[in-house]
């Protein structure tokens, strides 16, 4: 899949696109990153792409003529590679779009990649955005500088889903929001975690992760992921049961978890 980048700043992609696990991805060229610096398509002396807005206020606004530009370039090196971007999502990262959340990336992680406009000062023309955006994504209630943070958001997400990035293809399979529930606790060495003036009994491993039984462990961490999801995310917990994806068990062990907090 290939994803091009219009930004103003490309020097900051390419640290993260070349360290970490998901660098398997970009390196094998399963996930193409192509980055479209968009001073390139001013046609000034200055390589102007911004100018104040019509109706006055603070900031700037991206002009929408270099964008064209790009965009235009874009398209037709897609073209000469037989990489239409007709069927490529075109996507603008604003504090008004939908949010950005596991069941959108596995979607986008099985498609043919898409164009991703990095926007900074006051936004980008709202013609440009009119003309060619299909689909606008948010990190979440709040503003950033520009839109190269949710563009990297975005890539690593869609990059650790892709066949052999990960050392265990069921890592992904357990993350938060994989099943619409977030991910239960995890523990390593050593079985008691020894710090001074704290009962060591209070710092061991859970006893069911060191007793062998696949089937308890399962049960424990489902429980767990319930648990945690119902006290931090509720809305969670209701979507999953809208969408059908609590169990008999499940919907068991939330009445009585619920009964016991009442309880306590």
């Amino acid at each position: 899949m290939r994803f091009d980048v219009i930004t103003l700043f490309p020097e900051l992609f390419g640290p993260h696109l070349s360290h970490g696990v998901t660098r398997r991805a970009f390196e094998s060229g399963q996930v193409d990153v192509r980055l479209w610096q968009l001073r390139d398509f001013a046609e000034d002396n200055y390589r102007r792409v911004d100018d104040r807005p019509f109706g006055g206020g603070p900031g700037m606004v991206m002009l929408a003529e270099p964008l064209e530009r790009a965009m235009a370039a874009i398209k037709l090196e897609r073209l000469a590679a037989a990489q239409d971007a007709a069927g490529s999502a075109i996507i603008h990262f604003s504090p008004t779009g939908r949010p950005i959340t596991q069941d959108l990336v596995q979607d986008l992680a099985k498609g043919p990649g898409a164009v991703l406009l990095c926007g900074r000062y006051e936004g980008m023309d709202q013609r440009f955005l009119d003309r060619h955006v299909t689909m606008e994504l948010s990190l979440g209630d709040f503003v950033l500088s520009g839109g190269e943070l949710p563009a990297l958001a975005l890539l690593d997400a869609i990059a650790r889903l892709q066949d052999g990035v990960l050392n265990d293809a069921k890592s992904h399979q357990q993350d938060s929001f994989s099943d619409g529930l977030l991910d239960c606790p995890h523990y390593s060495r050593p079985e008691v975690l020894t710090v001074v003036g704290e009962d060591e009994s209070a710092l061991a491993v859970p006893a069911v992760l060191m007793s062998g039984h696949h089937a308890n462990i399962a049960k424990w961490r489902r429980e767990r992921s319930l648990e945690i999801t119902s006290r931090r995310r509720p809305d969670l917990i209701l979507a999953a049961r809208a969408l059908g994806r609590l169990s008999k068990s499940d919907e068991r062990f939330l009445r009585e978890l619920a009964a016991s907090n009442s309880n306590s």
